[in-house]
């Protein structure tokens, strides 16, 4: 998939090899048409340095204002919609019989844009032989869509410019654009085609002629910027009559015409001299009412169009206003107002039912109804009827409602009948707004059965009207109440509610911005783009299926002001788990500790400064049982008391009913959940006739959804805790300060650094210290020796491993082990007072004692290693001179440190599989390493996988020790790749 990166670094490729044509098939619905970040750049690259930018207007047809971004919604971008001939229908698709006349296919993007604008300007051929890879076992496949007319387009202007280049014919964007549209072959027979083809089929010998009696005027764009009169905003590019409304009344608009000039014009030679005098028509002069004339100059004009759709039928109306040079009529339209008009039809029966019946189809024809979505309205009811054919037939059917700063809410399916039957859907629509229902036949289906298909298409709108869109619990224990309603028919109220994700909120650790190389990310005005790099540190106790959520960048490419974000998931060992972009992607982590680093992108650093504290969700998916089923209530007092529980009820139109939507009890949180936390999951209220049958255990489910949240409160305090030790305590003052202080100078030992020899001499001098004056204190010695673990730079590798086990050894002295067995070995009672404080420490001490003893076990091997024989002690040696057999301490340590822990379990297993390896027994200690490493469950451990190979090539299976270390490098890169 593209990405904002990839789109900003070809666009200086194209500008720095000084390239003439750009095409792209990429693109998707925006939330904005003409704006955006890559936009400004595309504007910026066409307008200045005279690039001629064609793209593909999109697959997502039928419908209306389904053209996607950029290619369908960018002003200074050539949009391209896919045509499809009689000759390729018959020889590349292969039918049967060809349609009779060249149409766009089906699923071809159709215009206006939100904003009015055509959408489409041109078609070309939507199928081609394409090139693909190898691993599908062949060189060419016939492939369809946009992604194939753009470049068709593309390669047809490309002969274009070769052909003026070679006459020494000025090369703009501006002009190379009006040749195209102006000598276009229109497609289909009523002016509302345009909205699926745009001026037509291009044709590039007519164009080539309109080029050569074009050289000797001025290269101009015209930017049109529509109000609605009296008002400022928002502006247009066209006017968009769509919503029930505006259909009703006549209506008066603003229009401002500015002649745009390339970035190099010259203020006197071509801004100054320029005046046009224009002609303006109207395709529709009953409807809609322009000047007869304009004198039109460098600064712009303004004029006023007046809409009147009143006395027009129900359905789609396209009209356009265009102008043309009074002195030169034979350029045709210098430039167009596209007025679209869908004028809805009114539902006013009760209970709400809108019927469509014998729409006739054949292949390739659409139809398009338009209805005002009844207030109070939130799904419908669909069922399809077919009848009068033999053969198989598929449709396309689409539902289109356009709302003010949200992309299109489109619902789509594709049904085929094998014979005459019936099918249903439901999908969420919104009351009050037009909504557009297209249903086409496709274009190849039934081609050559000549039989008509009938279609009867029935519409039942049902709704339940809520107070609140999106339900959120604050976390405390009070309840929210819903007030539902019916505004339409009698609807089954049926609440059901789920939380089953957690959304876990974490701010950077790090942030570091920097400027990136001049070779690939200087843009074509010279500024310099800047990165912005934030890392997340998070942590899993077990495995966990997890997705990266950023509310302010996520899910918008080209409709975003931020020119990339990638992100990037890896583990202690630099290994990625995840990549993504502005869509993220669920991964599956186990447990661990893991980073996030999230890259952004921009040329102004005050923009990434403010980011320098961006907040993400790691939203994590709650398993089955884990998930949360919430409760309602009639009393608010239900949540605590435990009554007046609310299943379901009937709702009466005009009626209102209410109800409470209850907290989850805090003994149903999942585990682990800190607080600030959020919960998130969907509540529905109503049910449908038929497809959903889910017993309210997944509202996602049903048509019409809503987001339901919990925000995890602080976790409760224990109020019994440490009562028992505060009442029992016989400590006096002093005793607990001196205890206060010891506990202060450990931590202070604790945070000195010993990464210079300043350091370590200071902590030596402490720890030495510290030893003297609490001789027989196990948390003093336990920190010591962890600090002695901890070092790296010691050169005498025997001493430092012999301190280790001196280290080790004062804090096995140091603990009163008959005491701890005898602890141990009794079942105490936990409800005894101070019965919990004294299992934390004995616990704590167990601890101690078994890490001291797998430490000193631990250095003992390495120095068994490095002077070639066993290590004993020198009295135990003493006593058995002259015996035949020595006393062996690594096994004495082995025995002592199994009589307190397993030594199979991955936290000691090191030390088991170092013995068995000592014994000689190599494939035991092959198994235990192995187990050692599934069972571990976290991201592995490189000590483990060192220890496997040594122990492999120990043995001598050399084609195993190959397979580890080619692994190694994927379980342990040595760096995290770059962004």
């Amino acid at each position: 998939m593209e990405t904002g990166t990839g789109l900003v670094r070809a666009l200086i490729a194209a500008v720095d090899h000084k390239c003439d044509l750009i095409n792209m098939s990429y693109g998707e619905p925006s939330l904005l048409p003409d704006y955006g970040r890559f936009v400004d750049l595309v504007n910026e690259v066409v307008n200045k340095h005279r690039l001629i930018f064609i793209s593909s207007a999109g697959n997502n047809g039928p419908a209306l204002s389904t053209v996607g971004a950029p290619g369908g919604t960018t002003s200074s971008i050539i949009g391209v919609g896919a045509y499809v001939s009689p000759a390729m229908a018959a020889g590349a698709h292969t039918l049967v019989e060809a349609p009779p006349e060249g149409l766009e296919y089906t699923w071809s993007s159709r215009g206006p844009t939100v904003d009015g604008d055509l959408g489409v300007s041109i078609s070309a051929a939507g199928g081609a032989m394409a090139p693909v890879p190898t691993w599908t076992l062949q060189h060419r496949m016939f492939m369809n869509g946009t992604s194939m007319s753009s470049p068709c387009a593309c390669g047809g202007v490309a002969l274009l410019l070769s052909a003026m280049k070679a006459e020494h014919l000025p090369v703009s964007p501006y002009s190379v654009r009006e040749a195209l549209e102006n000598t276009c072959i229109p497609v289909g027979g009523s002016p509302e085609d345009k909205l699926s083809a745009g001026q037509g089929l291009m044709q590039v010998d007519k164009a080539y002629d309109y080029i050569q009696k074009l050289h000797a005027v001025p290269s101009v764009r015209y930017q049109i910027k529509i109000t609605q009169s009296g008002k400022s905003a928002p502006t247009s590019r066209g006017i968009y009559l769509r919503e029930a409304d505006f259909c009703q009344r006549s209506t008066e608009w603003t229009v401002k015409v500015e002649p745009k000039f390339h970035d190099d014009a010259s203020n006197l030679e071509q801004l100054v001299p320029f005046e046009e005098c224009i002609k303006l028509h109207s395709t529709g002069e009953g409807v809609v009412k322009a000047p007869e004339y304009l004198l039109l100059t460098h600064n712009g004009r303004d004029f006023n169009i007046i809409v009147d759709p009143t006395t027009l039928s129900d359905g789609l109306h396209y009209y356009e206003v265009y102008a043309l040079d009074c002195k030169s009529p034979w350029r045709g339209p210098l430039f167009r107002i596209p007025i679209t008009i869908t004028k809805p039809q009114a539902v006013k029966s009760r209970p709400p039912l809108t019927v469509f019946k014998g729409m006739s189809f054949v292949p390739g024809h659409i139809e398009r109804k338009f209805v005002e979505v009844p207030t109070g309205a939130t799904w419908v009811e669909v069922t399809m009827k077919t009848s009068g054919f033999s053969t198989a037939r598929r449709f396309f059917i689409d539902s289109v409602q356009i709302s003010p700063l949200q992309r299109p809410i489109k619902w789509e399916s594709v049904a085929t009948f094998s014979s005459p039957s019936s099918k249903s859907f439901s999908f969420a629509v919104e009351g009050g707004r037009t909504m557009e229902l297209a249903i086409a036949q496709f274009w190849s289906s039934g081609v050559g059965s000549h039989d008509t298909t009938s279609v009867d298409f029935e519409i039942e709108f049902h709704g339940i009207s809520i107070n609140k869109q999106e339900i959120i619990l604050d976390g405390s224990e009070a309840p929210v109440r819903v007030d539902a309603e019916a505004l339409l028919l009698l609807e089954n109220l049926a609440p059901a509610a789920v939380l089953n994700k957690v959304r876990i909120p974490y701010r950077p650790v790090d942030s570091k911005l920097s400027t990136l190389s001049a070779e690939r990310d200087q843009l074509p005005s010279g500024k310099q783009t800047l990165a912005l790099l934030l890392t997340y540190k998070f942590k899993f106790e077990e495995g966990a299926e997890i997705k990266p959520y950023i509310p302010l960048l996520n899910n918008r490419i080209y409709d975003n002001k931020f020119e990339a974000q990638f992100y990037m998931i890896s583990d202690t060992n630099k290994r990625v788990y995840a990549m993504g972009d502005v869509y993220p992607e669920t991964a599956k982590l186990p447990k661990g500790e893991y980073t996030l680093q999230l890259y952004l992108r921009h040329d102004n650093v005050q923009y990434l400064e403010k980011m320098k504290q961006l907040v993400i969700f790691i939203e994590k998916k709650l398993d089955e049982k884990e998930s949360i089923q919430l409760s309602f209530y009639t009393q608010p007092d239900g949540p605590v008391i435990g009554n007046s529980s609310f299943k379901s009820s009937v709702l009466i139109p005009g009626a209102k009913e209410a109800f409470y939507v209850a907290p989850p009890a805090k003994d149903k949180l999942p585990k682990g959940v800190a607080a600030g936390s959020v919960l998130v999951g969907a509540i529905s209220y109503g049910k449908v006739s038929f497809g959903v049958n889910n017993e309210g255990k997944n509202p996602e489910k049903n048509p019409v959804s809503y987001s339901v949240s919990y925000i995890v409160p602080p976790t409760p305090i224990d109020v019994d805790k440490g009562k028992g030790s505060s009442s029992t305590c016989t400590k006096s003052v002093a005793e607990q300060l001196e205890e206060e202080i010891r506990d202060a100078k450990i931590r202070v030992l604790s945070n000195i650094k010993q990464s210079t020899d300043e350091g370590r001499s200071d902590w030596k001098k402490l720890s030495i210290s510290l030893k003297s004056e609490y001789p027989k204190y196990t948390p003093l010695l336990a920190k010591i020796l962890e600090a002695l673990i901890s070092q790296n730079n010691f050169e005498d590798k025997i001493h430092h491993y012999e301190e280790i086990v001196g280290a080790a050894d004062e804090v096995i002295e140091s603990i009163d082990t008959d005491e701890l067995a005898k602890y141990f070995s009794i079942k105490s009672d936990p409800e005894e007072e101070g019965a919990e404080k004294t299992k934390k420490k004995m616990d704590t001490t167990r601890d101690q004692l078994a890490d001291a003893l797998y430490q000193k076990g631990l250095a003992l091997a390495e120095i068994e290693l490095l002077k070639g024989k066993k290590v004993v002690d020198k009295e135990d040696a003493k006593a058995v001179e002259g015996s035949s057999t020595q006393p062996d301490l690594f096994e004495e340590n082995f025995k002592e440190l199994q009589k307190w822990v397993g030594v199979k379990s991955s936290q000691y297993g090191t030390i088991f599989v170092i013995r068995e390896r000592r014994e000689g027994r190599l494939g035991t200690a092959l198994k235990v390493l192995s187990d050692m490493i599934q069972e571990d469950g976290s991201p592995p451990k490189k000590k483990f996988y060192d220890l496997k190979i040594s122990l492999l090539e120990e043995i001598g299976w050399a084609h195993l020790v190959s397979y580890e270390k080619q692994w190694m490098s994927v379980r342990f890169p040595p760096s995290l790749p770059l962004f």
